[in-house]
């Protein structure tokens, strides 16, 4: 019989780096190309690839044929930062698909937006810098009850 985990080892587990998706099969590779230096790992997320740089997740690449008009880079942040980001990054806006009519934490840089590009560049540069705005602890997992 193996002995269960502790919360801490289970906690360990995962923050622990995983392989970077494919290049080929990541929507907007470009993103993780200008984190390189930071050492970004990936994890597949509701048929999107979150990006995460340390033990943060700083943003969901997103590009599937469901609800087009929130495909784009997706980035983890807080109300109370949107307006300070929208003046830096232009085109920023709610994502619709998790706000309904709402607003909520994530914000999206549109894919079709005109400068859908220079803006992700610009949110890499920010996430290089540490910029505080940027970048959510994710709460931990709480384990699946044994039948």
């Amino acid at each position: 019989m193996t002995r269960p985990k502790s919360r801490v080892e289970r906690t360990d587990e995962m923050f622990r780096p995983r392989r970077a998706a494919s290049r080929a099969s990541t929507p907007f590779a470009f993103v993780l190309d200008e984190l390189e230096e930071l050492g970004p790992w990936t994890r597949p997320m509701f048929g999107c690839t979150a990006v995460y740089v340390d033990e943060r997740i700083v943003m969901v690449l997103r590009d599937r044929p469901s609800s087009p008009h929130d495909n784009g880079v997706w980035i983890a942040t807080t109300r109370e930062h949107h307006a300070s980001l929208r003046r830096d990054l232009p085109g920023l806006r709610s994502i619709e698909i998790l706000a309904g009519g709402g607003e909520t934490g994530w914000q999206v840089i549109p894919a079709e937006h005109d400068a859908f590009e220079e803006t992700a560049l610009r949110a890499c540069e920010l996430v290089r810098s540490s910029d505080p705005r940027i970048g959510k602890v994710p709460k931990a997992r709480r384990p699946r009850r044994r039948r």
